[in-house]
């Protein structure tokens, strides 16, 4: 019986959704994925070279930066074996192992990412509080163990998910609702008790972005408080316009990523098409939009691109 249970477990099947369409539609729909992800996969990869390569930009506001591309690169990566299988080659079938490996995947880069964008708040709060003692402070060792840290924090807190739902039988229609696997999705297709998923999920959720959010609000508040402190209003928005990037690319992040959140917890069977693009948006939207934010913010890193393209 146990090798029955085992067969039925590891044979599973998940059908992957995509948007409404039929016939050539959907080999239509895949021209605008493949330009995101042409453009999100070389933005990331120029900021990484630019940043590696030019010793100016040695600076933490850049390696964090290249931190974030980093992750950016990496969720585009493992996104596109499945999305663009779908809408190319009408590929919808997925194994349980490469399901839970690409959620793996998927859960940990965003929990690093979530974990950079911290980092860059605390990198912008000293930067405005410490300004004489920033580079000081934010060593490049230092910045190296901060992002062990968040690799290791994300490891951690991210490992059991697959692990426990690779114990469960699936045995109920497996259609996920998006293009790629996410822990909620398949765990709801399990026919098991699913409660210790359930509360750990919500657990790393609220451990994880849930946590650096509320820390990077607070670290804000410091921020707003510490810039209105001072006399110059000209000092003031010079302080201010620092942090317009990292605010911008806090919201591309955590805005959908939260909206979606909530539906797949609170609003199961409700919307799908709404579900379905606000997982795109939430996967597609930051690695797509946060080079393009800090090349137009940063004149330095404009100039650098510019001139890689140019000569």
């Amino acid at each position: 019986m146990s090798d029955v249970n085992n067969t039925k477990l590891n044979s599973a099947i998940f059908l992957l959704t995509r948007l409404p369409g039929h016939g050539d539609a959907h080999l239509w729909i895949s021209v605008p994925f493949c330009f995101i992800y042409v453009i999100s996969i070389v933005g990331n990869s120029v900021i990484l070279f630019i940043v590696k390569t030019d010793p100016s930009l040695h600076q933490p506001m850049y390696i964090f930066l290249s931190m974030l591309a980093f992750t950016d690169l990496g969720i585009s990566i493992t996104t596109i074996p499945t999305i663009l299988g779908i809408y190319l080659l009408n590929s919808r079938q997925i194994s349980l192992d490469a399901c839970l490996a690409q959620l793996f995947f998927i859960h940990l880069l965003q929990c690093i990412e979530s974990s950079v964008l911290l980092l860059m708040a605390l990198d912008r709060f000293i930067a405005i509080h410490n300004p004489l003692r920033y580079a000081a402070i934010l060593t490049l060792p230092r910045i190296a163990k901060m992002g062990l840290v968040a690799v290791i924090r994300a490891m951690v807190v991210i490992l059991p998910l697959p692990l426990l739902l690779k114990r469960f039988q699936y045995c109920k229609g497996n259609v996920l609702s998006h293009s790629y696997c996410l822990h909620q999705e398949v765990m709801n297709m399990a026919c098991s008790d699913i409660r210790i998923n359930s509360i750990y999920g919500l657990f790393t959720k609220l451990l994880t972005m849930g946590l650096d959010s509320l820390l990077i609000f607070l670290s804000y508040v410091m921020i707003l408080k510490m810039v209105l402190s001072i006399a110059s209003h000209k000092e003031c928005l010079r302080a201010l316009n620092t942090c317009v990037s990292h605010l911008c690319v806090v919201l591309l992040f955590y805005t959908p990523e939260i909206s979606l959140s909530v539906i797949h917890r609170f609003g199961k069977g409700s919307l799908p098409l709404l579900q379905i693009l606000l997982g795109y948006i939430s996967l597609f939207l930051p690695p797509l939009m946060n080079p393009i934010v800090y090349s137009v913010k940063s004149k330095h890193l404009r100039e650098r691109i510019i001139r890689v393209f140019i000569t």
